[in-house]
Parts: structure tokens; sequence; C-alpha cells
């Protein structure tokens, strides 16, 4: 129905589709700001304010999507940002967000680091937004939500790094689209690190599941992904011990610029698609983690790899950012 055919029947849009902002008042998660969102139609998810404009439970028609792990909610106050510390407060949620500065690998401390070593994966998803804004509106005869903040990677005598993300569906619709901006507010140049960790888990993701996509070509992260690389695609049963396994994809684009991978339930008929645009977003990492309760899925598009800014550099990959230099990318995570 049309904004004036739907009038008739409610007193206000928010009897079918919402966006409420509240604050979570226990455990290590008290003092979080966040923005549960209802399409209307079936897709429900929450935007956590203060934790880099992630997004934490999500589900489809009634059916969870994301991977929660044991950790949980954990404020950002109580982040601990030095090697492998980050998996404190790594509650996982449908897109926990890796960078700015850095992403991937811990490193050592090197030189005048004045926010300290490089850690696993950086400070993104620990950074709470500022200038937030809610929305919700008829527009080109569709009725638009969308959550939208700012974040600040700073550091006196450092970087001076800006995201600007509007995260955005609409009544009727049945994706979440993530549109960020990161701008280089500072003097100095500075490296840009950014891996959209999308994860996925239990029921979608189970021993019927698999991850279709164009994959041009895949290479395995390390010795025991090579030795199951024939495998990458499949799925299995929890299994205790299980190591994590990481493939590295070329995925082809389609004739709108956006790659695309799926992880399909084939018994549920279930899917969600992941596409992202190449030209900004050349690399994609898949996370396969088929370990008791450590049971995911990880679709990660990037424009770095996840093994560090020394890595990286060593590559000749290292993305970096001119003062002044805004960067635009964009990420579509569909469901069916």
């Amino acid at each position: 129905m049309t904004a004036n055919e739907l009038r008739r029947y409610v007193g206000t849009m928010d009897q079918l589709a919402r966006i409420r902002t509240s604050v979570l008042d226990d455990g290590r998660g008290r003092g979080i700001r966040i923005a549960d969102v209802d399409n209307g139609s079936g897709l429900r998810f929450t935007v956590l304010l203060d934790r880099g404009m992630d997004i934490g439970d999500a589900s489809f028609n009634g059916t969870p999507v994301a991977y929660q792990t044991p950790v949980g909610l954990v404020h950002p106050s109580r982040f601990e940002s030095d090697g492998f510390r980050w998996l404190r407060s790594f509650g996982g949620g449908l897109l926990a967000g890796c960078g700015m500065r850095t992403a991937g690998n811990p490193a050592p401390e090197a030189g005048m680091e004045v926010a300290g070593p490089l850690g696993l994966h950086g400070r993104l998803s620990n950074i709470p937004a500022e200038d937030v804004s809610i929305s919700k509106e008829w527009k080109n005869g569709r009725y638009e939500l969308r959550v939208s903040g700012t974040v600040r990677e700073v550091s006196f005598f450092g970087e001076n790094l800006e995201l600007r993300r509007t995260i955005s569906t609409a009544m009727g619709d049945n994706s979440i689209a993530i549109r960020d901006e990161i701008v280089n507010r500072g003097v100095r140049s500075s490296p840009l690190m950014m891996i959209y960790h999308i994860n996925l888990g239990y029921p979608l993701l189970s021993e019927d599941s698999v991850v279709e996509g164009k994959s041009l070509n895949t290479t395995p992260r390390n010795d025991a992904a090579a030795a199951c690389i024939d495998r990458w695609s499949e799925c299995h049963v929890p299994t205790a011990g299980c190591a994590e396994t990481c493939y590295y994809h070329d995925v082809e684009t389609d004739k709108d610029g956006m790659a695309r991978m799926t992880l399909k339930n084939k018994k549920s008929g279930c899917e969600v698609e992941v596409a992202f645009r190449k030209a900004e977003l050349p690399f994609f990492t898949q996370w396969k983690m088929m370990g008791e309760q450590e049971y995911v899925m990880g679709l990660e598009p990037a424009n770095c790899h996840p093994d560090g800014q020394a890595a990286e550099q060593e590559a000749g990959t290292l993305r970096v950012v001119e003062p002044g230099e805004a960067v635009q990318h964009s990420v579509i995570i569909s469901f069916r």
C-alpha cells in the first residue's frame, strides 16, 4: 500500500515498522545504547550504538541468523586492546567491525605507538558512536528506516579517522544496507584496514548448509585450511576440538559492481547473501569454525587480509588514506 492508503488503517507507522532506542541495564553490557529495528516484514536486528555501530542479534521470519559468542554484550569501557584480548569483548553478532587503523592479527609495539601495540582487529568495534540519528520516512514509495552515527578513531600525535555509517532497511524489504564513508580528518597519512566480520550461526548454519558464490580463486590461509580445501563450501556438525579454517576468495563481480557470497541451508531453504562493492573491498575471507559452542560461519568482505598491518604492508596491499581523503564502502546483507 501507499502511505495514503496505509494512513486509513493505522494510527502510526510504528504499528507496522519501527526503530526503538534503549539502554541496557544489566551485566557487563550495562550502559550500551542500542537501536532495535523492525521493518515489519519479518526482518529484525539490533544496532549497537556504543560498539562502533555494529549489528548484534538479528532474525528473519522469526529465525535467528547471527552467531553469538558466550561472551555476550560487553560495554566498550571494558575493552582490552592488547594482543588477542579483543576476544574478551567479542560477542559475535551479525556484524562486528574490524579496523580502522588495523585489522587482523595483533602486532608488537614498534616505535612511538601512542595507543599501544596494534591488537587483534583494532578498536572500531569498541568505540561509541556520536551524532547518532534515527530516520523513519516514506521515500520514493518505500517506508525506509535508517540508523546513522559517526565513529572516530583518534589520538593526539596519531591518527584522526572518522567513519560515518548509515544502516538502513525498508518495509517490505529483506535486506540490510551498510553504507560507510571513512575520512582522514588528520594531518598525517594513515593506514586504513576494514573487515566487515559477518557472523552467521545456527539454525541457518548446520550440517545441511553450504557456502555458494562465484569464487574465481580460493586460497587457504594456512596448512590446516589447505588440508581440507576441497571441502571449503561444506559444513558439518559441531565437533569437539575443531580448529578454525580460513579461505581467501577472489569473488567475481556482477554487472552492478557487487560481488556476492551466500550461506544457504539446503534443508530449510533459508539463505543469507553478503554483497559488497569489490572496487573498494577487493578481499573476501571465509571464516569456517565448526567447533562445539564455537559454531559459526564468517563471510567477511574487506580491504585487507586478516593477517595484520605488518603483513599487509609487506604484501604491498596496505590501504593508506591521505589527509582529507574520503573512502566509501557498501555492504548489503540479504535474507531469503
